[in-house]
């Protein structure tokens, strides 16, 4: 599974589920072990859900024993309910990315996902390009001591099979800067170096209170750290419904990295993320300046594009129960596309109404 420490069933449907037994038949071979649960390793003494941190951190740049940035030689992996890896796909299309860094899916493959992330939309169950089955492959051949989950985003390199880094709180930070080369001409600027410091710090802050604050909230094993998670994102939503009703965007005229950071959390609140709380206090929706900056940004085709609601919408638990939960009676019904593609107004706040991008070649 990903960082986001979700049991997410992926776009696979149940010709893509092998069987257990064939499943432990193959990590067996390839020396995959059972993944870790995050409900017994990632709790602490007060029951609040403390997340593992990055293992694979090395960082992109011109210093002794950084990573070089080139093309063709990584390949992103990356799931369809993992807000952390979304960030990832959103911004490898946003810069034009998608010929210098390949891509691949991945999701559920056993009915327990005992071994976290496989390939079920590929033949055979196997990743086209490094052969592998399991992504725990990568992260054994890169660290045969690694005892973490094997998480995505997860930037392989594909001479080596050995993922180099998992590290989703600067990896499109890497993508922006070290891979500027490599971006399609007229490519928009996430991460304008005047303003780096700012996003920097605004994506520390929004870290804890909006993009984990949901994972604090579904795994944490006591109502006091519950709370706090609670009150940690409500307030923080607050604070940036605020922030929205001047400017049209989270630093103003145009999209940056923190951006795509917000919009992923936020297009998953209301379409899955509801079903793992208690009562909520509002919906995505119910805030009208943040509601009209996500249909804003969803009509961006890299967030379009990498933005799956039916897949989010899915649940583990089939037709038939007594107590159906909404999604399984009414998401096949639900016009997603219709609903985030709904006109606003946000157009008002930008002194360049048609343009939501800083371009480096203006």
């Amino acid at each position: 599974m990903s960082s986001c420490a979700i049991s997410y069933k992926a776009t696979a449907d149940q010709k893509s589920i092998i069987s257990d037994e064939l499943l432990d038949k193959e990590a067996a071979k390839r020396g995959v072990k059972e993944r870790p649960k995050e409900i017994e390793l990632e709790i602490d003494e007060r029951g609040a859900f403390v997340r593992q941190p990055n293992h694979f951190s090395t960082p992109f740049g011109d210093g002794e024993g950084e990573l070089k940035a080139e093309a063709g030689k990584y390949r992103l992996f990356w799931a369809k309910g993992c807000h952390w890896s979304n960030r990832a796909s959103i911004v490898r299309e946003l810069l034009g990315l998608e010929n210098a860094i390949s891509i691949n899916l991945v999701g559920r493959v056993g009915h327990k996902a005992n071994y976290g992330w496989g390939f079920p939309d590929n033949e055979g169950h196997e990743d086209p390009v490094l052969g592998i089955k399991f992504l725990a492959e990568v992260y054994n051949n890169a660290d045969p001591e690694y005892k973490g989950r094997s998480t995505v985003p997860a930037l392989v390199d594909v001479t080596t099979k050995k993922v180099v880094n998992n590290n989703y709180h600067r990896l499109t930070n890497y993508f922006e800067v070290d891979f500027r080369p490599f971006q399609a001409e007229n490519a928009p600027d996430l991460y304008p170096e005047a303003l780096r410091k700012e996003i920097d710090d605004f994506n520390d802050w929004l870290f804890p209170n909006i993009n984990n604050a949901h994972y604090r909230m579904a795994f944490c094993r006591s109502l006091e750290a519950y709370q706090e998670a609670f009150d940690d994102f409500y307030d923080s939503m607050d604070l940036l419904e605020e922030r929205l009703s001047g400017n049209r965007f989270l630093f103003g005229d145009y999209v940056t990295d923190s951006d795509v950071r917000f919009f992923v959390t936020l297009a998953r609140f209301d379409t899955h993320y509801y079903r793992n709380l208690g009562p909520i206090k509002k919906r995505v929706v119910d805030y009208e300046n943040i509601w009209g900056y996500c249909r804003d940004l969803y009509g961006i085709p890299a967030f379009r594009n990498n933005t799956y609601f039916r897949d989010f919408a899915k649940e583990s638990v089939g037709k038939g129960t007594i107590f159906e939960s909404y999604n399984t009676r009414f998401a096949d019904k639900i016009d997603f596309e219709a609903i985030w593609s709904a006109p606003q107004e946000r157009k008002k706040l930008s002194k360049t109404p048609e343009e939501k991008f800083l371009r480096y070649f203006n």
